[in-house]
């Protein structure tokens, strides 16, 4: 069993820069593949960033490749997605999950954190 608990975001200007953490229960956290997601008023939850269990590969959706960086530190287990050059359009709720490293899917699931992105 994994616990996820987003936490960082907030009201911020086009072109700021947030930084959201994800903190995991457990002892295992270095297990799972870790991922970013967002749902816009709306919409459908979409895929953000994902990262590998030890750090050394990313992936990133076209929308925010090059804006948003996603890392992890194993020992704190926790996972961080660094928002930069924010667009009105990046306004959602942002969650994390993780992955067990075995697995197909995402199995667990933060409570989300609104990121707000005024023009």
């Amino acid at each position: 069993q994994v616990q996820l608990v987003e936490s960082g975001g907030g009201l911020v200007q086009t072109g700021g820069s947030l930084r959201l953490s994800c903190a995991a229960s457990g002892r295992t956290f270095s297990s799972y593949v870790m991922g970013w997601f967002r749902q816009a008023p709306g919409k459908e939850r979409e895929f953000v960033t994902r990262i590998s269990r030890n750090g050394g590969s990313t992936y990133y959706a076209d929308s925010v490749k090059g804006r948003f960086t996603i890392s992890r530190d194993n020992a704190k287990n926790t996972v961080y997605l660094q928002m930069n050059s924010l667009k009105p359009e990046d306004t959602a709720v942002y969650y994390c999950a993780a992955q067990y490293f075995s697995s197909s899917s995402y199995s667990y699931w933060g409570q989300g954190t609104q990121v707000t992105v005024s023009s």
